[in-house]
């Protein structure tokens, strides 16, 4: 499956197509934006006005899936609200994604560490519901698993809500491949609402998901959304022959992944895409977008140039060879032989 990008009438700039979530009726644009740095700590977005010139740049730019979660936020929150907020008359035109199960420091009330349990997801959605300002969520997510409770009982929740009309489609996040068979076969044997889309840590830099996550979604027709498609920022060209820019987040917020991180490989990418007179940008999101279980990649933005271009990215189409020199540059995961 690979993206497909228009250029509306008077502009330059391609926008977005859609694509199917999986085996659902859900369209997605084959770029969404992703709302953790809404109301984010010492970001633009910090406020509401600068979180809403980024959520307007979206939609300016064709973007119409905008995932966020209900611990986003300089407090759990907070994210919603400013979606919420600034898409005001526009709900209806977008697909909203908000998720549930990890911390949110007694916002959805007391856990008893069993975010997936009927009476906690029952509260959470509540929660989410009201901060965003909507009667319904397109798409809601399973934030993390739980070994508190038995997923047949959290399917069974999730059930309920779609047939109460609160939400239409369901999805999870950082699952292993196991995990998202279980959820598939209890769905299948309880008769209950199926997971339809997968979001897990996927980039050139990072291809773990390749060894389960991937099979398993191809093999239950469920999508899957890429988060950090940017390997937090090392796949933007910001970095390129080891540069520490004294603005880049990485130098301030995790200094150690630039202490691991690929230099030769990244040098390599940066020659392969001056070849080509294209951005790393572009690579990685052009690459993911040929993936054929990626129904959208999901990029956080704090300004309206950083969502213009990331909207922008995925119109490349790499190649068969664009795509085997990217696997020398950056090798397939592979499983390690038992002894």
């Amino acid at each position: 499956m690979t993206a497909s990008f228009t250029t509306p009438a008077g502009t330059d700039a391609p926008v977005p197509s859609t694509r199917r979530l999986g085996r659902s009726g859900l369209a997605v644009s084959a770029v969404g934006l992703g709302c953790n740095n809404l109301g984010r700590t010492d970001a633009a977005t910090t406020t509401f006005e600068g979180s809403r010139d980024v959520v307007h740049a979206a939609l300016d730019a064709g973007i119409s899936f905008f995932d966020t979660a209900d611990n986003y936020g300089a407090e759990p929150g907070l994210s919603e609200q400013f979606l919420g907020r600034a898409l005001g008359s526009r709900r209806e035109d977008v697909v909203v994604a908000t998720k549930f199960g990890m911390g949110v420091r007694g916002l959805n009330g007391p856990d008893f560490r069993a975010r997936g349990s009927r009476r906690y997801v029952m509260k959470a959605v509540e929660g989410s519901l009201r901060r965003l300002g909507t009667d319904y969520l397109d798409l809601y997510q399973f934030h993390t698993p739980d070994d508190q409770t038995p997923i047949d009982e959290t399917l069974s929740a999730l059930d309920d809500l779609v047939r109460q009309g609160k939400v239409r489609y369901v999805g999870h996040s950082n699952r292993a491949g196991w995990q998202i068979a279980e959820a598939e076969l209890t769905a299948r044997a309880t008769g209950t609402t199926r997971f339809v889309s997968a979001q897990n840590q996927y980039n050139l830099i990072d291809r773990a998901a390749e060894l389960e996550v991937l099979p398993a979604a191809a093999a239950y027709g469920i999508g899957v959304l890429p988060f950090f498609p940017l390997a937090n920022g090392l796949l933007t060209g910001k970095y390129a022959g080891g540069a520490r820019p004294a603005d880049g987040r990485l130098v301030r917020a995790k200094p150690h992944l630039l202490e691991t991180a690929p230099w030769e490989a990244l040098d390599r990418l940066h020659a392969f895409c001056a070849v080509r007179g294209i951005t790393e940008v572009q690579v990685a999101f052009g690459w993911l977008l040929s993936r054929p279980q990626v129904s959208s990649v999901i990029a956080g933005a704090t300004t309206p140039d950083q969502v213009r271009q990331n909207a922008a990215a995925g119109a490349w189409e790499p190649s068969p060879d664009d795509l085997a020199e990217l696997d020398e540059i950056f090798p397939p995961a592979r499983k390690v032989a038992p002894f």
